[in-house]
């Protein structure tokens, strides 16, 4: 019962830290991923992890410029950590159950 309620515990912690990293793409991409940011990406609600992992990897690293979304994508992935690139993958990944749950 421990057990289960610090991993209860862990996952609300890892959720509250991945809705706060989102905050600074919702702008662009909606509360929930619904948009096409500037009107010219894909809508990002449930992309698969690995992809987007890969591009915002690739975006941080001024290796990919999408839509011409290249230097803004830059800017805000510039400060996040591989680890914390890999949570937002997740929570986006996730997006459609979390918004569910609101």
């Amino acid at each position: 019962m421990k057990t289960m309620l610090l991993t209860m515990s862990a996952t609300v912690a890892l959720l509250a830290n991945s809705e706060e990293l989102y905050k600074n793409c919702a702008g662009c991409h909606g509360e929930h991923g619904e948009l096409s940011a500037m009107g010219q990406s894909k809508i990002i609600t449930a992309q698969e992890s690995n992809l987007t992992v890969k591009q915002l990897t690739a975006y941080k690293e001024g290796e990919l410029n999408q839509y011409g979304l290249g230097n803004i994508m830059l800017l805000q992935l510039s400060k996040l950590s591989p680890e914390e690139i890999k949570e937002l993958a997740i929570y986006i990944e996730n997006m459609d159950k979390n918004s569910s749950s609101e």
